[in-house]
């Protein structure tokens, strides 16, 4: 699929810019470019005519799904205006290595830019870092920015991610705690676990991230606690046997591993002292991460009319609503293999997302049809010496088998099959065998199909 927009066509995009002026949407322009003029906001005498301008599509969010939308947009053929807006100063850059690489201090953030300045540069984009989207308008077709601007668009792309969720009552501005969002906050942290001396980290929360900031701040010499609430670290994400399994790799690496332990709040004045947990206990601490998820950044939609819900709410093309699509950790979309309504906060998603809504946006102005997007999701994890690699949609409620190696023999490959049907694979320091079970998902393989794999792999 590719449309073309530009000189010469007969599309009804062949439009001049220069004859009309977008209105800029400050306060006091009275929205007709008449009265703005004199400071450079709008030109006096020309009539605001969104339908006679060339046309513009507005990404929102400037990381991984946002650059790969607007890499996907220019490839599809659109030539118009595209703007791309970023919360953050810095321009896009890759998040994998915040809480490894970088946070060991083994990379400085040069080298978690995702493009040369050049590259961006090809793109021909309106980039604006430093402002954040406050009001969407699909029907109008206008973007609100906090620096009191306003982007008229005819197509759009919302990939503004997650924001970490915080403790209840959590104080704010207490030196000492840290979450892992940004790339200065990886900067904000290493910064103190690069002081000499083991320091006393405690993580908060067992996930990916916490469990691989832990394993960093214990390679780096320092005291790692993690607390986790549920029964092992990862059970979200693996259930709690194969939880369980890489738990003992951070306990065998010397981490103080407390799980099924509640966090009742933060100790300390000026500079936390201790997490204090339910029972009273409290947990001794110079560093403390609060790694306990993260929420999609859809706030700024409430009263704009897209369904939000854990997300934004897609269909199967990733469309919010006409002309609006999502990509990327924000998006919440029916999961091809169920059909139920699904988010994944995961980098390969939204590399694979953030290229597909752009070639929908573009299909759709074209008045060309749109496709369904489809993905066998992809996830890894680096801790210590182990390479965790996950392809499906796997959960604890699965049936799970370890069809490959062994946990007490630090390599293993754990199938999860869902009724009939094969869900997923997890491995450990395996990579060979997990690209062959993400063939089998790739090609619909039955739980049976991948049973019978494992046994002749075996064989």
């Amino acid at each position: 699929m590719s449309a073309r927009f530009g000189a010469g066509r007969e599309d009804g995009f062949d439009r001049a810019p220069a004859v009309a002026v977008i209105c800029c949407g400050r306060p006091g322009c009275d929205e007709n470019g008449s009265s703005r003029g004199e400071r450079g906001l709008c030109e006096p005498g020309v009539v605001t005519d969104p339908s006679a301008a060339a046309p513009s599509i507005v990404v929102v969010g400037a990381s991984l799904a946002g650059l790969r939308a607007a890499e996907s947009i220019r490839q599809h053929g659109f030539e118009g205006t595209l703007v791309v807006i970023g919360a953050e100063s810095r321009p896009p850059y890759d998040r994998p290595p915040l809480s490894k690489a970088l946070l060991a201090g083994d990379w400085e953030p040069d080298r978690v830019e995702l493009r040369k300045p050049e590259q961006l540069d090809a793109l021909a984009l309106d980039l604006r870092l430093g402002v954040r989207a406050v009001r969407l308008d699909p029907g109008g077709r206008r973007l609100h920015l906090d620096d009191g601007s306003v982007v008229s668009f005819d197509g759009c792309v919302l990939a503004t991610g997650a924001r970490p969720r915080r403790l209840t009552g959590q104080p704010v501005g207490m030196a000492g705690v840290h979450e892992l969002r940004t790339l200065d906050d990886s900067l904000a942290l290493r910064a103190e676990l690069q002081n000499a001396g083991g320091q006393r980290v405690v993580v908060i929360g067992g996930g990916f991230i916490g469990s691989e900031v832990a394993a960093t701040a214990r390679k780096l010499g320092h005291h790692v606690t993690v607390l986790e609430a549920l029964d092992a670290p990862m059970v979200r994400g693996v259930g709690t046997a194969m939880g369980s399994a890489l738990g003992a790799v951070h306990t065998a690496n010397g981490v103080d591993l407390r799980c099924g332990v509640g966090v009742a709040g933060l100790e300390g004045d000026d500079r936390v002292t201790g997490v204090r947990l339910v029972d009273g206990t409290v947990v001794p601490a110079d560093v403390v991460l609060v790694a306990v998820g993260v929420a999609p950044d859809t706030d700024w939609l409430d009263g704009s009319g897209l369904t939000i819900d854990n997300g934004v709410v897609c269909d199967d093309r990733l469309r919010a609503s006409p002309g609006v699509y999502a990509a990327g950790d924000v998006a919440r979309w029916p999961f091809g293999p169920t059909g139920v309504l699904t988010r994944i906060e995961h980098w390969s998603n939204a590399n694979e997302q953030g290229g597909h809504a752009g070639a929908n946006v573009v299909a759709e102005l074209a008045g060309e049809p749109t496709t369904p997007f489809t993905t066998v999701p992809f996830v890894w994890s680096d801790q210590y010496d182990r390479r965790i690699q996950i392809v499906g949609r796997i959960s604890g409620d699965h049936a799970i088998e370890v069809v490959f190696g062994s946990p007490d023999d630090g390599t293993w490959v754990a199938l999860y099959g869902d009724g009939d049907r094969f869900a997923g694979a997890l491995a450990v320091n395996q990579p060979k065998r997990l690209a062959q079970y993400r063939r089998l998902l790739m090609n619909d393989a039955s739980w049976a199909d991948a049973l019978a794999h494992a046994r002749a792999d075996a064989g």
